[in-house]
């Protein structure tokens, strides 16, 4: 290399060197000068190279670097997150440590999401408000409904917006209502649906309602689901009829059970008869009342009355003791820590939201998919006579 040569390339450089790409034209640059250049020539480049920047610095002082090329990597230092405003409902496990209540892998990422709920029971009110909370928030008060129907047919659909209803105040001869949770929007869907055996039940998409008909002289009729978006109000049949009870739908959207005779079946979504669930007799007990599927239905939780116990009537009673395995008719054992169980409502992850009498009051339990409990918050006292009708995302 001759002393010309260096002097072009080193004229070259100069020219080049801005504020805004000095480290990427000097990389660019060190490339084409190879790895054979000499040290001390090397040094000699970078003098000249500080002084056209001290030049540069010197004759622009208040211009805003524009920004980086797209190809030159960053340098821009990383502040640390702050922390979370949003109080935590987790136990205190160590990093890396299993849940609280069983091994394994910790899961942080799930969480109990937005609880709905209406009335325990009727009162001499004639109308009744739901609510919703989610932890770490407050009770919001939402729409009002007929007090019969909060308690025994009010349905929130999966993406809490809606609420489907039955108004039974025309003698029994059922109208099913559609209404947003903050009480706007309320529109009369159809007449004659069965407002207790089989309260309208909603798809995972939030779109479609699982109902009954009854007919003029007040039997049963057919199941049908009726298609609430497009205005028309389209129901599609299932044919023949069922005498099931207290229907509920997959996340998956490929299973419908329902308690018959005392036991639970599973339907496909078009109603065709696909299994029953072992292990309901006379001996070993009967269902009396369905609240909640798992997503792909593998698990039900339900009401089995025990010996003595008669259970409920035809109408609805989310009150939950067993929570089954529906391939087996085993029971799955849950980290209760001897409360009493009251209510289970499966999310859409598999996780369990689980509702357990703690003193004068309630406490939620989350426990994943193994049956381990994940964490565990207390209930606020405003929700202690109320049930819960629904979990949502």
């Amino acid at each position: 290399m001759n002393d010309q040569r260096l002097r072009l390339d080193l004229t070259d450089l100069a020219e080049e060197v801005t504020v805004v790409d000095l480290r990427d034209r000097t990389l660019r640059t060190s490339r084409r000068l190879g790895i054979q250049r000499a040290v001390a020539t090397t040094a000699a480049a970078l003098v000249l190279i500080g002084a056209a920047t001290g030049t540069a610095l010197a004759i622009r002082p208040d211009q805003s670097p524009a920004p980086l090329p797209a190809d030159t990597p960053s340098v821009t230092a990383t502040p640390s997150p702050s922390a979370d405003p949003t109080p935590s409902t987790s136990t205190s496990d160590a990093p890396g440590s299993p849940p609280s209540g069983g091994s394994g892998t910790n899961t942080p990422t799930v969480k109990i999401g937005k609880l709905f709920y209406g009335p325990a029971g009727t009162t001499e009110a004639t109308t009744a408000n739901l609510r919703s909370w989610r932890p770490g928030g407050d009770t919001a008060r939402l729409l009002s409904l007929p007090d019969i129907s909060a308690v025994v047919n009010a349905n929130v659909s999966p993406d809490g917006r809606r609420v489907a209803w039955v108004d039974t105040a025309d003698g029994g001869q059922g109208t099913l209502y559609l209404q947003n949770v903050d009480g706007s929007g309320k529109q009369s869907l159809r007449a004659d649906v069965d407002p207790n055996c089989v309260p309208p039940t909603w798809s995972p998409d939030s779109r479609r309602l699982l109902l009954r008909e009854v007919k003029p002289s007040g039997e049963p009729g057919r199941h049908g689901v009726l298609d609430t978006r497009g205005g028309k109000n389209t129901v599609t049949w299932w044919a023949g009829e069922n005498l099931g009870c207290h229907a509920l739908w997959s996340a998956d959207g490929q299973t419908i059970a329902m308690r018959v005779d005392g036991q639970v079946v599973l339907y496909d979504p078009d109603g065709r008869k696909r299994r029953t669930v072992p292990g309901f007799s006379r001996s070993a007990g009967w269902c009396d009342d369905v609240t909640s599927l798992a997503p792909d239905g593998s698990r039900i939780a339900l009401y089995r009355p025990k010996p003595g116990d008669d259970g409920t009537d035809v109408a609805r009673d989310l009150r939950v003791n067993s929570v089954l395995d529906t391939g087996t008719g085993k029971q799955v054992a849950l980290p209760l820590a001897g409360r009493t169980l009251r209510q289970v409502y499966f999310q859409t992850d598999g996780s369990m939201v689980v509702r357990v009498q703690d003193g004068s009051g309630y406490a939620l339990l989350l426990v994943d998919e193994d049956g381990r409990k994940i964490s565990e918050t207390a209930e606020p006292a405003a929700l202690k006579d109320m049930r819960i009708l629904a979990v949502v995302a």
